[in-house]
C-alpha cells in the first residue's frame, strides 16, 4: 500500500482507515458446488489481483462470474479453495465484519427507500461506531465526490432521485467506510446508454483518485474494454479463457470463444485505447475555422474528427496551441498497419 496503512480490527477483520489505495486479492483453486447439483457453478478458479487494479469479469449469463465475485465477500460461501485479501484468509474472518470493509455495488442499487440519502450512506460508518461528526463529514465528502451537492441531495429520499443519481449514491455508500476493496455487480447495467456512458466516465475519474482494488462484473465487453486494467473472459463454470489487458485481448484473442466476445470492429475498439500521443504527428496545418482534436484524446476520437471534417489532416492542440496534425495514415500506422509512403516507426 502507498500513502496509508491498512489496519486490523480487534476481531481480525480486514479494515482500512483513510486508505487511498487498494490491496491484493488472491483466489486459489476456488470452487462452488450447490447442494443437489452435480456440476460445479465455479470450478477451480485461481487469480491474483494487484493492489489498486480494476479487473473486469466478462462472460455470458450463468457462466459463474457473479458467483465467483460473491465468494470474495462470502455472500456465497465457497465449497473449496482459499481466498485472501491483503494476505489474510477471508474464510477465517467473521463474514459480517468482512463485508463491512468491502464496498459492494449492485445493479439494483439497493438503497433503503425509507432512509434519506445521508442515512443510506451512513449505514456502514454507524455499524463501525463512527462519531456523528465524522459520519456527517464523510457524507458531505462522498456526495461531493460523486457530483451530488450535499445541500441539495442529503435530505432527499431515493425515490426523489433519477436512476443515474441513485447509482451515484450507491457508489458513495460503497465507499463510505473507505474500503480497500470494492465489488461491483453490473452497477450501470440498468441505466440508459447516455447515462451509462456518463457514469462510466465519472467512475474512471473517481478510480484514478482513490485507487481501490475493484472486481467489476459485466456482460458488456465494450464496458470491460473502457474500464478495466485487465479483463478476465470467463466461460462456463467461471473458466478463465483469457486474462489480460484490453489492448492485448483485442490484438491477440486467445481463442474463438474470446474472439466471439470481441465481435466486429476490433480495430476501432483498439483505437479507443490508444492516445493520440502514440501516433506519429506531422507538422500542424495552421488552418483556421476547421475542427481540431485535443492532445489527450484517443485515436478513436481523432478518427471521428477526421471523418466528420472530411479533411486529410486536422491539428492536435494542447492548451490551445497546435502541437502537430494527425492523419488517417498516422492512425493506421499506430495500429501496426503498413502504410505506403510512410517509413517504419523509429526510422
Amino acid at each position: 500500500m502507498s500513502d496509508s496503512t491498512a489496519t486490523r480490527a480487534a476481531n481480525g477483520a480486514v479494515s482500512a482507515v483513510s486508505t487511498r489505495s487498494g490491496v491484493g486479492i488472491t483466489l486459489d483453486s476456488v470452487s462452488k458446488i450447490y447442494p443437489g447439483q452435480q456440476a460445479p457453478a465455479v470450478e477451480d478458479f485461481s487469480m491474483s489481483v494487484r493492489p489498486g487494479e480494476l479487473v473486469m469479469f466478462v462472460g455470458p449469463s450463468g457462466c459463474g462470474k457473479t458467483t465467483t465475485m460473491k465468494m470474495i465477500n462470502r455472500i456465497i460461501e465457497p465449497s473449496s479453495g482459499s481466498i485472501a485479501i491483503d494476505g489474510r484468509d477471508v474464510l477465517s474472518l467473521d463474514p459480517n465484519e468482512l463485508r463491512r470493509h468491502i464496498g459492494y455495488v449492485i445493479q439494483q442499487i439497493g438503497l433503503f427507500p425509507h432512509m434519506t440519502i445521508a442515512e443510506n450512506i451512513a449505514v456502514v460508518p454507524r455499524l463501525l461506531g463512527w462519531s456523528k461528526q465524522k459520519t456527517a463529514d464523510r457524507i458531505d465528502e462522498l456526495l461531493t465526490t460523486v457530483q451530488l451537492d450535499p445541500g441539495t441531495f442529503a435530505a432527499r429520499y431515493p425515490k426523489q432521485l433519477s436512476g443515474g443519481q441513485q447509482q451515484r449514491v450507491g457508489v458513495a455508500r460503497a465507499l463510505a467506510a473507505d474500503p480497500p476493496v470494492m465489488l461491483m455487480d453490473e452497477p450501470f447495467g440498468a441505466t440508459d446508454p447516455i447515462t451509462r456512458e456518463k457514469l462510466q466516465a465519472e467512475f474512471l475519474r473517481l478510480q484514478e483518485s482513490i485507487g481501490k482494488t475493484i472486481i467489476f462484473v459485466t456482460h458488456d465487453f465494450d464496458e470491460a474494454i473502457r474500464l478495466g486494467d485487465r479483463i478476465a473472459v470467463l466461460s462456463d463454470r467461471s473458466q478463465i479463457e483469457q486474462f489480460d489487458t484490453p489492448a492485448s485481448i483485442l490484438s491477440n484473442p486467445a481463442n474463438d470463444y474470446v474472439s466471439s466476445f470481441i465481435g466486429q470492429g476490433a480495430a476501432l475498439k483498439r483505437l479507443a485505447l490508444i492516445p493520440i500521443t502514440d501516433a506519429r504527428l506531422k507538422a500542424a496545418t495552421g488552418a483556421s475555422g476547421v475542427p481540431t482534436v485535443v492532445a489527450d484524446a484517443s485515436l478513436r476520437d481523432a478518427l471521428d474528427a477526421l471523418v466528420l471534417a472530411g479533411l486529410p489532416a486536422i491539428d492536435v492542440v494542447d492548451g490551445g496551441r497546435a502541437v502537430g496534425s494527425i492523419t488517417i495514415d498516422a492512425i493506421s500506422e499506430a495500429l501496426g498497419a503498413e502504410v505506403p509512403g510512410m517509413p517504419p516507426a523509429g526510422a
